[in-house]
C-alpha cells in the first residue's frame, strides 16, 4: 500500500478491507490510519499505559524501549539497554512484565522501576529467549519461548538453544515455571479468549522450516494452569502470524506479514476462526494492542514504524 502520509485520505479508508458483515461493525466508517512515528529497526511489544496515557514498545535490534505520549506526539527513549526486549504485557497491578532476548529471561518492572527477574532457566538450562507473554486473571504469567533471541546477534547474542521451543507458565504463588505445551515449532504471540478458556498462539516455524503451515493454534484453558484439546484455529496463508490480541467480542487481531505485500498489515477473524477482515500497511506488522482512554485505539508495531487506528471494539484490558 503505497500512501503519503502528510496528506489526507478519502473516507472510508481504502486500507481497511471488509470482508464479513461482522467486521464492517468493528472499525467507524470515519477512521483512518495514522503512522504515529517511524525510525525503528523491528518494532515489537506495544503495551498501552493508560495511567501515563503512553505507549510503550520495544525495538529490538536497537536494544531499546520507546514510549509515545499522546497528548503531545513525542517520542522519547524509555529504557536503553532493554537487553534486546521483545514482548510486553502489564500485570493486575499495573507493572510492567518484559521478555528479554539479550538476558533470555523474562523480567517484572516494578513502581519504583526496579528490576525483577521472574525467570531466566528451567531444569538449570538458560532459557531460549523469552518472545510474547500474557498474564491471566489470577496473576500467573504465560510466556513463549522459541528462541529468535539467539539464532544471531541482529535481536539479541547469538547461541546455543539448550531446551525445546515451549509455551511456559509462571506459577503466581509458587513462583515455579511450568511447561504448557512443547508441540509447536516456534510459539510465538499468545492472548487469551474474553472468558480466559481459551489460550490461542501463534505458531511462526513457517520462517524456519521449509513447507510448515503458518497457522494460529487453540488450546482449552483447564483450570487457568494448564492447556487441554489443541485444534488449529486459522490458517494465515501465505502471511505470517506473529503478535496477537482479542477484543471483548471475541475477535482476534493478529499481525501480519513475512507473506506477499498485499498481505502487510492485520488480519481479523472472528471467534469461529473465519476472517472478516484486514487493515492493509506498507511494511510488515509484528505486533499489535489496544489502549486509548476506552481501549479502542488499536496500536500495531511495523517493521520501522508504529501506527494507530480507532475502532469500534474494545480490547481485552491487561493485553
Amino acid at each position: 500500500m503505497h500512501r503519503d502520509w502528510r496528506e489526507p485520505v478519502r473516507y472510508p479508508d481504502p486500507a481497511i478491507e471488509v470482508l464479513d458483515p461482522r467486521f464492517a461493525g468493528c472499525v467507524p466508517g470515519n477512521a483512518a490510519l495514522q503512522r504515529l512515528w517511524v525510525g525503528g529497526r523491528w518494532n515489537e511489544g506495544p503495551v498501552w499505559f493508560g495511567d501515563w496515557n503512553a505507549l510503550l514498545w520495544s525495538d529490538i535490534p536497537n536494544n531499546r524501549m520507546l514510549r509515545w505520549q499522546a497528548d503531545t506526539g513525542e517520542v522519547a527513549e524509555f529504557r536503553q539497554p532493554s537487553q534486546y526486549s521483545n514482548g510486553n504485557t502489564r500485570d493486575r497491578q499495573g507493572r510492567l512484565v518484559s521478555c528479554e532476548h539479550g538476558a533470555r529471561r523474562v523480567t517484572r518492572t516494578e513502581i519504583d522501576g526496579s528490576v525483577t527477574v521472574l525467570v531466566d532457566q528451567f531444569d538449570g538450562k538458560p532459557l531460549n529467549a523469552p518472545n510474547d507473554v500474557v498474564v491471566h486473571p489470577d496473576g500467573g504469567i504465560w510466556f513463549t519461548d522459541p528462541g529468535y533471541g539467539t539464532l544471531g546477534n541482529y535481536e539479541g547474542h547469538k547461541g546455543e538453544l539448550e531446551l525445546p521451543t515451549r509455551v511456559y507458565r509462571i506459577d503466581p504463588h509458587r513462583g515455579s515455571t511450568d511447561i504448557v505445551d512443547e508441540m509447536l515449532e516456534k510459539p510465538n504471540g499468545l492472548a487469551f479468549s474474553p472468558d480466559y478458556s481459551i489460550l490461542y498462539v501463534s505458531d511462526t516455524g513457517a520462517s524456519h522450516k521449509a513447507g510448515y503451515p503458518r497457522q494460529i493454534h487453540k488450546f482449552t484453558v483447564v483450570d487457568g494452569t494448564r492447556l487441554n484439546d489443541h485444534s488449529i484455529f486459522c490458517d494465515m496463508g501465505d502471511a505470517m502470524p506473529d503478535g496477537i490480541r482479542v477484543d471483548t467480542v471475541g475477535n482476534l487481531w493478529s499481525s501480519s506479514g513475512w507473506g506477499s505485500a498485499e498481505e502487510d498489515g492485520v488480519q481479523v477473524f472472528a471467534a469461529d476462526g473465519d476472517k472478516i477482515g484486514a487493515i492493509h500497511l506498507p511494511e510488515g506488522v509484528s505486533n499489535l494492542c489496544f489502549g486509548g482512554a476506552k481501549r479502542n485505539r488499536l496500536f500495531m508495531t511495523g517493521g520501522q514504524s508504529v501506527y494507530s487506528l480507532f475502532v469500534d471494539v474494545q480490547g481485552m484490558p491487561y493485553s
